[in-house]
């Protein structure tokens, strides 16, 4: 009993015992796994790295061997550094020569443009002389803008040619133009001034002629009316008479007549302004203002609608004064800026209305009878004939014309 107990007891103390050497042994085997998956896990980090390395070997090689490429395609033997030499060389010699050979053309087309310059500037200046000196020539009063248009143009060819002209220049040659056309306008206007003293005297001439056969016509009127009053009262014997009283009414008629007639001869400045138009020549508000000393100022009209115009004058207005000369001037002054020719002021012809001449006549002279429209009785009855008619005009002309010819005597 004795021993089973202790065999026991050496049962248990040993199982014990051979359990803890198991366990043990499981701690060291546990423990040599851990240590074994420790290594595994360094091993496999390793040959990820090893791998890493191997391909930025393999790339490090491709790169190598491209650039090893590379280097072997620029590498240039010396026998094709000698023949590339020898290219060169000749190219250069090419390129030498060709330099020498461009030089050359260019001092020769330098000197060719130099020719040409000088060339073109002898050309232009002489252009532009000529040019100059035409233009004093024919430059007058009325066409001062053409020929200053022309100068521009002459200057702008001169410089399109290569022939410089400055700005300083261009300016003095617009002011000798301006010179020259004051100095030409001085001399027209002396020429017209002339002119118009020739055709003044003229005027009062006709003015004396027409005032002297009127004072002859009053003067046989007189003697007329005096012999027929003297006759009349030698018949009635000192009795009155209605005859005598009207004899002596228009004898009396008569002599103011004729004073009047002398006074007006000794008024220097004393005539008519007329205001007149010509449709049919120059449109509508177009109007002539002008002056005349004539007794009968209707005959100067009648000269102006001569062959010189298709169509008759028709006059608003037909003012006597005292000073004819002043209003004239004070209606060229206020419609200065409407005439027709700006480039002769002499002329007399102005674009305006009827209305506005009006009131410039009464501002200076008073109250005016005028015609406001004008008849154009030519030009109307020009433009409503039928071409029938006017062949039928023309003909009936022409027979007058035929018929009013000298007959020649017969050999």
């Amino acid at each position: 009993m004795a021993y089973t107990v202790l065999f026991l007891i050496g049962l248990v103390i040993g199982a014990g015992s051979v359990f803890a050497i198991l366990i043990e042994r499981q701690r060291r085997v546990n423990q040599q796994k851990k240590e074994q998956e420790a290594k595994e896990k360094t091993i496999r980090e390793t040959i990820q790295a090893l791998k890493a390395q191997r391909e930025e070997l393999t790339h490090r090689e491709v790169t190598l061997k491209d650039r090893q490429g590379k280097l072997d395609a620029q590498v240039v033997s010396y026998s094709e550094l000698q023949e590339e030499n020898a290219i060169l060389k000749r190219d250069l010699q090419n390129i030498d020569v060709n330099l020498r050979k461009l030089q050359i053309d260019r001092d020769a087309q330098r000197q060719n443009q130099e020719e040409l310059d000088a060339r073109a500037k002898e050309l232009g200046g002489r252009y532009l002389k000529e040019n100059i000196k035409w233009l004093g020539t024919s430059l007058s009063q009325n066409n001062y803008a053409a020929c200053k248009k022309r100068l521009l143009d002459v200057i702008e060819r001169c410089r399109g040619i290569g022939f410089a002209i400055p700005s300083e220049e261009e300016a003095g040659y617009l002011a000798d133009l301006k010179a020259e056309y004051e100095r030409v306008v001085r001399a027209a206007f002396e020429r017209e001034e002339q002119a118009r003293i020739r055709a003044q005297i003229r005027e009062e001439q006709k003015r004396e002629r027409e005032i002297e056969q009127e004072l002859k016509r009053l003067d046989r009127e007189r003697a007329a009316i005096q012999a027929a009053l003297d006759k009349a009262l030698a018949e009635a014997k000192d009795i009155h008479s209605n005859e005598i009283e009207q004899l002596r009414a228009r004898l009396a008629e008569a002599e103011a007549k004729a004073q009047r007639t002398k006074s007006q001869a000794e008024m220097t400045k004393s005539g008519h302004v007329y205001v007149i138009s010509n449709i049919g020549s120059f449109g509508n508000d177009v109007f002539k203002i002008g002056m005349t000393r004539r007794l009968e100022p209707e005959i100067r009209v009648r000269e102006l609608s001569d062959a010189s115009v298709p169509f008759s004058f028709d006059v608003h207005m037909m003012i006597s004064c005292d000073d004819a000369p002043s209003l004239e001037n004070a209606l060229h002054r206020a419609f200065h800026k409407l005439r027709l020719n700006k480039t002769n002021p002499r002329k007399e012809f102005f674009r305006t209305d009827i209305e506005a001449i009006r009131k410039v006549v009464e501002e200076h002279h008073g109250e005016v009878q005028y015609v406001a429209n004008a008849e154009a009785l030519e030009y109307n009855q020009s433009m409503a004939m039928s071409d029938e008619d006017s062949e039928f005009v023309e003909a009936v002309y022409n027979a007058a014309e035929e018929e009013s010819e000298p007959v020649a005597d017969d050999q």
